[in-house]
């Protein structure tokens, strides 16, 4: 693989030739920053855990240079930051058994500039290389504009493929911004019920965070189960670990679709749903 920045990476845990691992990939998830990838596909992790046939393969686009820092870390710069941040998701993808953990490298300024193509060509070859069933990447209803930046530079790169490179299905999941508020209708349901010893670990290695004053595994964790229980009102939990995602596969098809309006038709379904229920009950 060749990518814009040299000091891009490719790790496999499992010491793998990079691109047999790369090819083996089935379910590939594309985040903005170190510790996304485990907050919001934790499905797919699990999913592909200890089995031969399904792999999870995970992509950093950012570098984590502006990481917030505290603690042991408070005293960090940038470049500092970056290689505990990469070390961190090397972390990870070893105790996941991922097939391969990309980190693209790129400064968050190139990422969110619709003008550079950088990260597009990235991913687009990253696409090729992996040919994945579905992927995973950020919900466009998230509030942090780097990951909408990314999602919109995901579905950029989805369309520049061939109909027969693209996976089956696209999905944006929650990071920062649940998607309770979602129709369940729209919702896609990832259950997230079991081996939660391995999703603590994995959202555990990422200290520079945790201990730098942001409990993102207790949060994580936390909504996951508030997501199983609040789902269902008229009965008893079918899970005890839900995670919720849109399904963004539409946008890879159709090159004509605005992702704005794409986003719009979640949000007036949602407030529809709200009206209807008001009128019911006045």
């Amino acid at each position: 693989m060749k990518f814009h920045l040299d000091t891009a990476e490719i790790y496999v845990p499992d010491s793998l030739p990079v691109e047999e691992a790369l090819a083996r990939t089935t379910h590939l998830c594309i985040a903005a920053h170190q510790d996304d990838i485990e907050i919001m596909s934790a499905q797919p992790i699990l999913e592909c855990f200890q089995q031969k046939d399904k792999w999870f393969t995970g992509v950093v686009v950012t570098d984590g240079r502006g990481s917030p820092r505290d603690a042991l870390y408070a005293d960090y710069n940038d470049d500092d930051m970056r290689l505990v941040r990469f070390k961190e998701q090397r972390k990870a993808a070893y105790v996941g058994e991922f097939s391969a953990q990309v980190m693209l490298d790129l400064p968050s300024k190139i990422v969110k500039d619709v003008s550079r193509n950088e990260p597009v060509d990235d991913l687009a070859a990253l696409l090729r290389a992996t040919k994945p069933q579905v992927v995973y990447t950020h919900n466009l209803a998230d509030k942090h504009d780097t990951h909408v930046a990314v999602a919109l530079r995901v579905i950029r790169a989805l369309r520049k493929l061939d109909q027969a490179e693209r996976p089956e299905r696209v999905v944006g999941c929650e990071v920062w911004r649940s998607l309770d508020w979602m129709v369940d209708s729209d919702k896609v349901l990832m259950n997230v019920s079991e081996h939660e010893n391995l999703q603590f670990a994995l959202l555990g290695v990422f200290d520079s965070q945790i201990a730098g004053g942001k409990r993102y595994d207790l949060a994580s964790m936390g909504r996951r189960r508030a997501n199983a229980t609040y789902f269902e009102s008229h009965g008893v939990d079918a899970t005890t670990g839900l995670s919720y995602a849109m399904d963004m596969t539409s946008l890879m098809n159709d090159a004509g679709r605005d992702p704005a309006q794409f986003a719009q038709e979640f949000i007036q379904r949602f407030a529809q749903d709200v009206n209807e229920r008001i009128g019911r009950m006045s």
